[in-house]
This record gives C-alpha cells, structure tokens and sequence, in this order.
C-alpha cells in the first residue's frame, strides 16, 4: 500500500500559479468551459463536458458513450504539462504503441481533481478510487464541488483537462493483457489507459442549466460498488470486487 500510495503521489503533480497571488477575477466571478472528448488509444469512444467556476466551487457536466461495458472508467480533471491532450498517434510505451496515462503526463500533467461520484473524494489522492466512477460504457455524470483557489483559477483560465481512462485494447469485453499498468503492476494496462481527452476552454456559448449541491452527484446510468476483480486499485478498493480480469497464468 505505500508503494501504491507513493505511485499516486508522483502522478498528483504540485498545482499551483507562480508566486503569491490572490484569485483571479475569472475564477472569483463565473466562468463558464467545454469540451469535446477525442478518443485515444482507439477506444471507440466520445463524449462532451461543460463546467462553470464561481469562486472556488466547479460544477461539471459530462456525456460519455461508446467506452467498455461494465467495467470502471476512472475520470480526472488534469493539470500541468502543457495542459493539453496528446497526439492520438502519439507512440506510447504500452503494447503495440498503446499510451499509457504517463506517457501523456507532459502534455495533461497530474491529477488535480478526481471526478468522483459521491462523497468529498475529489481530490488527487482519490484517482483511482474506482468503487467512485462510472462503471458503464455510456453515462450521464454531473457534480458541484470546491476546489483550492488555485485549482479553481486554473480551470477558469482554460488550463484544465479531462481525461477518462480504461480501454479495451484487444477487444476481449474486459480489461486484461499480459501489459501491467504503469499506476498498478498488480492491473492490466487496459485498466488505467487513458480513453478519452478533452481541454477545458472557455465557453463560447452558456453551458447547460444545472448542479446539484457541493459533495453530491448525479450518475445517471451508472452501476456503483465493486467494480474490478483482481486486486486493489491504488486507493480504498479492498471493499469491492473489481470486474478486471486478468490472463490466467499456466
């Protein structure tokens, strides 16, 4: 466990904004940001999100579809790197060239928010808090929650990335391989492969109505609970079984 903890930590990237400042009037009014989800690593899937940023509370509003069925799909806010996706024909270090989550840390950089779906587990240290996320390949996720001021000016300032992670590489219907996970050697790959990416921009029109109140969620077609079979998943998984299915070992 604290190897694991260790791993997530050097993946939770410092967010902060060079010297001391005070919020900055975008974060501390209303800014409203989109995005459309690029597929990666072929993952057959797409989506949309919108958010809004008054003061240090972010609501967000994400559509996903055409991911893994019935299988966890850990989702982030990211910062840092160049606060972008990555070439999708990038040449990553996974099996057959496939982009593992840290091959594209220069260009998204570290986990600042992790989109859970209930509870104050929103931070870094929950990114892979998997009974937490959505755990369908096509989902409706919505959530209020607060952020540090910095973190807040940041997304306001277009610097935030979402990432959804979890691919089927080679079409089996569950996540498995002979490839370990770059976050977890106890997982395959196809666990924490990043699947879909989007940067965060300012709105060019007003995002959709909504929010629910800071800490809770709205899933709408999301199973919860144990979602992978097959060990831990960084952090606080022991309690549910995880539907991850590795190769069987002769």
């Amino acid at each position: 466990m604290k190897k694991l903890t260790t791993t997530l930590a050097a993946l939770a990237v410092p967010v902060l904004l060079a010297g001391p400042m005070a919020l900055s009037s975008s974060a501390a009014d209303h800014t409203e940001l989109m995005s459309t989800l690029g597929e990666l690593n072929d993952s057959g899937g797409s989506g949309t999100v919108w958010a809004k940023v008054t003061g240090n509370e972010v609501w967000l509003s994400m559509e996903v579809s055409g991911l893994l069925d019935g299988a966890p799909h850990a989702q982030h806010i990211h910062i840092g790197g160049t606060n972008s996706c990555p070439d999708p024909m990038m040449e990553g270090t996974g099996a057959d060239g496939a982009i593992r989550t840290t091959d594209a840390v220069g260009s998204y950089g570290g986990v600042a928010v992790s989109l859970t779906t209930k509870g104050g587990m929103t931070g870094p240290d929950h990114a892979l808090d998997v009974a937490n996320f959505p755990a369908m390949g096509t989902y409706t996720y919505e959530r209020t929650f607060e952020v540090s001021d910095e973190v807040a000016a940041q997304i306001a300032a277009g610097d935030g990335v979402v990432v959804v992670h979890g691919t089927d590489h080679n079409g089996s219907g569950a996540y498995d391989g002979d490839q370990e996970s770059d976050l977890d050697p106890s997982l395959p790959s196809e666990a924490t492969d990043p699947a879909l990416c989007g940067a965060l921009d300012v709105a060019p029109m007003e995002a959709p109505s909504g929010g629910v109140q800071t800490g809770g969620g709205s899933t709408q077609g999301m199973e919860q609970g144990g979602l992978i079979a097959g060990g831990a998943l960084l952090a606080a998984v022991g309690a549910g079984s995880l539907l991850v299915r590795r190769r069987a070992q002769d």
